[in-house]
């Protein structure tokens, strides 16, 4: 309702009532303007539940599974906010796990199924964000606007404080980020009678906040990645445990090509869970011949498994039969298909001379994916057709993980691409610059609109989740360039630098002189979303 519309129904209201339209109409507004919540204060409160760095550790440690009583609680949640379990079955739901590709494959499984039914709302929740929260929730590819998300933001935390009658007293009144997203997102979904939801498990997938929908229509798993054995301490067999944990009974159950260990665990849990069938996708013809939506080798197989869930739900849900060589809406969804961040390369809009190569890459198979892209075919076409550019590397991890094994990795990869191509030049003197930086947005050393920057209303780059010390010292990034200096003795030590925000990179970078600079951004996706937000990219990249 807008204002001229508010201050007639007072004027009429004035009227009925023989009293003062002032009054009358200063009271209202009064009430209105206390009861009005904004996006920014919708993401302010659910910053609030962000956890810290040492407890999000944890959880990601566990592989999701923060307590046995996760699902329960999950449940419990979204019994307070007025839905039953079952309610979840009308989104129509096709879920998705894995440790690496499970995103990219939602993106071309979401993009594929509204080529074939235009007509069709769906629904795609997706982690994390990039730059602002509303990302997470999408209707027909675009994001809820902030004032649709406002909306079922506070519905939601409304009603769990009107209805906080817990089963354990100790469950936290109102859940952690995560969960609480999520819970946003079902009531969106369902407000907005979708047809058809694509959801994307956050961590793990037996105890993830997605995995309360009783019946999904397909269940798939990409693939189930090695690095994080290493990482995390924990075996093939058990990650494949917890990613298998989102078969249900009478569903089909898809997955990619698995190493063994991984393979023998998924069919044990789909036989487990009573699913109607165990799928290992096989390749589709004639895809390796289509450029899709999405840029790097690694995207062919995440495309495969797309294909598959895509063809299982639409014979179920929209009476299409499924062929056995590409469709044509089958083709168009997995050329237009978006998935903002990876392995995306961003003219920059304000200053043409510089492109930036965007891959939130943070493990170390997808660290060698993102390689493989940047160093591919068409760094080398650019080298032949033109000056050399400035390569510049702004680089950052998550403290805990073993940064040095990252760059060792990527500068062997580095070597190896560019023998594949032809390329006689140095990996070592690959890059020109190295810009180890914090994820901090700004300069002053606070996150997006924390309360001291342009944009006060919006914090949704504001980030819990690294020690206060990490950021004061800059300690990861030290450690970073400590790596880097042995790793490449003959690097000059005005080539490195260690910067405190990533605006501090940004600028850099813009004072840089040169007829073209290639930016690769990789290592967090917390680091890209705040290079598309400081940059100005979000038009393009977004």
């Amino acid at each position: 309702m807008n204002t001229a519309t508010t201050v007639s129904n007072l004027r009429f209201l004035s009227g009925r009532l023989h009293l003062p339209f002032a009054s009358i109409r200063v009271t209202a507004i009064a009430r209105t303007m206390t009861t009005i919540r904004s996006y920014g204060d919708a993401v302010e409160q659910l910053n609030s539940l962000q956890t810290n760095a040492a407890t999000l550790e944890a959880v990601r440690a566990s592989g999701g599974k923060s307590s046995d009583l996760a699902i329960p609680e999950m449940l419990e949640y979204l019994g307070r906010i007025g839905y039953a379990a079952e309610d979840l079955n009308k989104l129509n739901v096709v879920h998705i796990t894995g440790t690496k590709g499970k995103g990219s494959t939602s993106a071309f499984t979401d993009a594929i199924i509204r080529q074939a039914k235009p007509g069709w709302k769906v629904g795609l929740y997706t982690s994390p964000h990039l730059v602002a929260v509303r990302e997470r929730i999408r209707i027909n590819g675009t994001p809820l606007s902030e004032e649709d998300f406002a909306r079922y933001f506070f519905e939601v935390w409304d009603k769990l404080e009107k209805n906080d009658v817990r089963a354990n007293p100790n469950t936290s009144p109102k859940p952690a980020y995560f969960r609480f997203i999520t819970l946003v997102a079902y009531h969106a979904f369902l407000s907005l009678k979708v047809d058809a939801t694509i959801l994307e498990v956050g961590v793990g997938g037996t105890y993830d906040s997605t995995n309360i929908v009783p019946e999904p229509v397909v269940t798939g798993i990409s693939a189930l990645g090695i690095d994080h054995v290493t990482v995390l301490g924990r075996t093939l067999k058990e990650i494949a445990w917890q990613k298998g944990g989102i078969y249900k009974p009478g569903v089909p159950a898809l997955t990619v090509d698995q190493p063994a260990e991984g393979m023998n665990m998924l069919k044990e849990r789909a036989t487990e869970k009573g699913a109607s069938e165990f799928v290992i996708i096989s390749k589709t013809p004639g895809l390796r011949e289509i450029r899709l939506g999405l840029s790097g080798a690694h995207q062919y197989q995440n495309a495969d498994l797309a294909i598959h869930l895509s063809r299982k739900f639409l014979q179920a849900q929209g009476g299409l039969e499924p062929k056995d060589s590409l469709t044509e809406y089958e083709i168009n969804g997995l050329q237009s298909a978006k998935w903002p961040g990876r392995c995306q390369t961003v003219p920059d809009p304000n200053q043409p001379s510089i492109t930036w190569f965007l891959d939130g890459a943070h493990t170390l198979e997808s660290l060698d994916c993102c390689m493989q892209w940047f160093v591919g075919p068409h760094t080398a076409l650019r080298n032949e057709t033109s000056s050399r550019p400035k390569r510049i590397l702004i680089f950052n991890c998550t403290s805990g993980r073993t940064g040095p094994a990252f760059l060792e990795a990527m500068l062997g990869k580095i070597a190896a691409q560019l023998k594949l191509h032809g390329d006689d030049e140095d990996a070592a003197k690959f890059f020109d610059d190295i810009i180890f930086c914090a994820n901090v947005t700004y300069m002053s050393g606070n996150f997006k609109g924390d309360g001291t920057c342009a944009d006060e209303d919006d914090t949704d780059l504001a980030n819990k989740n690294t020690a206060e010390a990490d950021l004061v010292q800059l300690k990861t990034q030290h450690e970073l360039e400590a790596a880097w200096r042995s790793l490449v003795p003959s690097f000059g030590p005005d080539r490195v630098h260690v910067l405190p925000s990533i605006e501090h990179a940004v600028d850099l970078i813009r004072h840089q002189e040169s007829p073209t600079i290639d930016v690769l951004v990789a290592g967090s996706l917390h680091l890209v979303g705040g290079v598309i937000e400081v940059a100005g990219l979000s038009e393009v990249a977004l």
